[in-house]
């Protein structure tokens, strides 16, 4: 029997991010964290549907985290975990779980093993031990842990970090079927293509097809990107906008 010419609910899995930090907000720093997540998640079959920005306040990463964990599979943090003031995350999510937080031994563990020799262990640092109630910790080897609790894993700031905390994350993660593309070069502007192009849209629901212009040699054409989660469903969106791209090639010389 073949396959219906529609996603189902099994086959999407889907996730939102809150990026936390005045400093994303006021552009000193600037995030290289959503652009990782997005593609380790896309590996896996999960589609990254939004990301939130949100300041160093906590009602406002609280309202987040409630929000994106109500609507998305899984959820990611980052940001706001370490051992300065500002540094609210885990108790924001805290409060959006309704749980109490506080120094998780086994964080303080790996924080005194880290900090062996080396460092003291005060209290400034100890914040990066503080775990809500009935968390598991995300364990990496090159910084503190992150946690997650329900379906949102709370991760570092920190690029390496957060990349590490990935790492860890991916392999336990519920996926879904991978989307696979194919890009097709229309050598044309978006003005000459844009109507058909969402009626070819239309025709073939199960597909994401977007398109990207650019310039070369003074002239402005479009790529157009055609995105689905069936090989079938694929090629026959593909060949209606290969066919749909001939056609204006050889209206428009």
């Amino acid at each position: 029997m073949a396959e219906p010419d529609h996603e189902t609910a099994d086959d999407v899995v889907t996730a939102g991010m809150v990026v936390i930090g005045d400093e994303i907000l006021s552009g000193r720093t600037k995030d290289k964290n959503i652009g990782h997540v997005a593609e380790r998640l896309t590996e896996v079959g999960i589609d990254l549907r939004e990301v939130r920005i949100v300041p160093d306040i906590e009602e406002m990463i609280v309202e987040a985290v409630n929000a994106l964990r109500a609507r998305w599979t899984h959820v990611f943090t980052s940001g706001g975990i370490g051992p300065t003031h500002d540094d609210i995350t885990a108790d924001a999510v805290a409060k959006a779980f309704g749980v109490g937080i506080d120094h998780d031994p086994r964080a303080v563990a790996i924080l005194k093993a880290r900090l062996a020799g080396r460092a003291e262990v005060n209290e400034a640092r100890l914040r990066m031990a503080r775990i809500p109630f009935g968390a598991e910790l995300i364990e990496v080897p090159n910084g503190m842990p992150g946690f997650r609790i329900g379906n949102v894993h709370v991760m570092a700031g920190v690029p390496a970090v957060l990349e590490a905390m990935m790492a860890a994350v991916i392999p336990t993660l519920k996926g879904g079927r991978p989307m696979i593309s194919a890009t097709i070069d229309a050598q044309r502007g978006e003005g000459l293509i844009a109507t058909r192009l969402g009626e070819i849209q239309k025709a073939h629901p199960a597909t994401v097809i977007g398109s990207y212009p650019y310039e070369r040699d003074g002239r402005y054409a479009t790529n157009i990107v055609v995105r689905a989660r069936d090989a079938a469903i694929l090629a026959a969106a593909c060949a209606d906008v290969e066919a749909m791209v001939a056609d204006v090639q050889a209206r428009n010389p």
